[in-house]
């Protein structure tokens, strides 16, 4: 992948562009709390050629909310297993919602 192709991405959600210390400033936390949740399986971070950890902007997200669950006072593992039954929950209520507006097509067909 070229310089110019790595740019183009940056828009991607799941493209890795951050390392780990970046990362950590950008959700305001330590590299500790991104390795901890790593190992969580919270999110699992890509990795450089280097063997460096790289987190999209998505994986932020996530980071971000279990940070601000630890914050409040959650255990991380349990503050983590919230995290991905909140992400669960709302992937399961876009494919309803996509089911739903294809289910209620004149051509329900014609939406696939």
């Amino acid at each position: 992948m070229t310089a110019d192709d790595s740019f183009g991405r940056l828009d991607d959600d799941d493209y890795p562009a951050y390392t780990m210390g970046r990362a950590a400033e950008m959700i305001g936390t330590t590299p500790a709390f991104l390795r901890t949740i790593g190992e969580a399986r919270l999110i699992t971070p890509l990795r450089s050629e280097g063997g460096h950890r790289r987190y999209s902007r998505y994986q932020l997200r996530i980071a971000a909310r279990a940070r601000e669950l630890v914050d409040q006072g959650t255990p991380i593992e349990a503050a983590c297993r919230i995290v991905i039954l909140e992400d669960q929950l709302e992937e399961a209520q876009r494919i309803n919602a996509e089911y739903r507006r294809t289910a209620g097509s004149p051509n329900p067909t014609a939406a696939a």
